[in-house]
């Protein structure tokens, strides 16, 4: 499996918090969640860490495990993050650091994903539109106030994150195609997938843009985009970490 990978803070940004992984046979892409100024999360460590540190344990369970279930991969991967750091931490804070999470794994023939959250993955065949995997349950929240927010976390008829609760597993959206039907796939944070869901690219034009170019052309691309925008046109931020892996099986 051939993957090229890219990954730039936001622009003024203290660190990255998305996480790109590349393995024999895998890719994992993360996005931590950035909690609000003020709100006390219980844990002593950043989101930047909870990040890294579980990206580390899914790599490790992928190579480990290589058959493994995706699900069971997120459930044993945040089952060891909560293990390091639960003598230090609150993990019953529902502020707890949390990240989306988005792999996609070869094994037997088959090319596997997994996404949580709104990182999506991409996975055009051979002779087929772009599928699109993505978890839009964070766009859906009745309300964004900050209480909301925080009781719509990991709870049935909200949005589930990889943090503290490893059941959030199960709410993991999966997907798998035969290897020979597959061209090429893309794993993304949101900070590249808002070319398409806000500057008006298609998935065909991001995947070709890839394919051709490479993954800093699209982040290049990405801050171009959000340079040219007006300040305050959407909700959320205007520059964001920006992270994406591009592959062909």
């Amino acid at each position: 499996m051939l993957i090229s990978s890219a990954s730039e803070p936001a622009p003024g940004g203290p660190a990255n918090e998305d996480v790109v992984l590349v393995g024999a046979g895998f890719v994992v892409v993360l996005d931590g969640a950035t909690a609000p100024a003020g709100v006390p999360t219980g844990c002593v460590h950043d989101v930047a860490w909870l990040a890294g540190r579980l990206g580390e344990r899914l790599a490790a369970v992928l190579t480990e495990r290589p058959g493994l279930e995706l699900r069971e991969v997120l459930r044993t991967g945040i089952e060891r993050l909560c293990a390091l750091h639960e003598g230090s931490c609150d993990l019953a804070n529902p502020d707890s650091p949390s990240a989306t999470v988005a792999m996609v794994r070869l094994h037997d023939g088959r090319l596997d994903h997994l996404v949580l959250a709104d990182s999506p993955v991409l996975v055009q065949g051979r002779d087929g539109e772009p599928e699109v995997t993505l978890d839009d349950r964070v766009e859906r929240l009745p309300a964004y106030d900050l209480a909301s927010v925080r009781r719509l976390r990991n709870a049935p008829g909200g949005f589930w994150v990889a943090g503290t609760r490893p059941e959030a597993a199960d709410r993991a959206l999966t997907g798998s195609h035969s290897v020979e039907r597959v061209e090429r796939f893309a794993v993304l944070t949101d900070g590249v997938s808002r070319l398409v869901e806000r500057y008006g690219w298609s998935w065909w034009r991001l995947l070709d843009t890839l394919d051709a170019e490479g993954p800093e052309r699209v982040v290049r691309a990405v801050r171009a985009e959000e340079r040219a925008d007006p300040p305050g046109r959407y909700r959320g931020k205007r520059h964001d970490d920006a992270t994406v892996a591009f592959g062909r099986p």
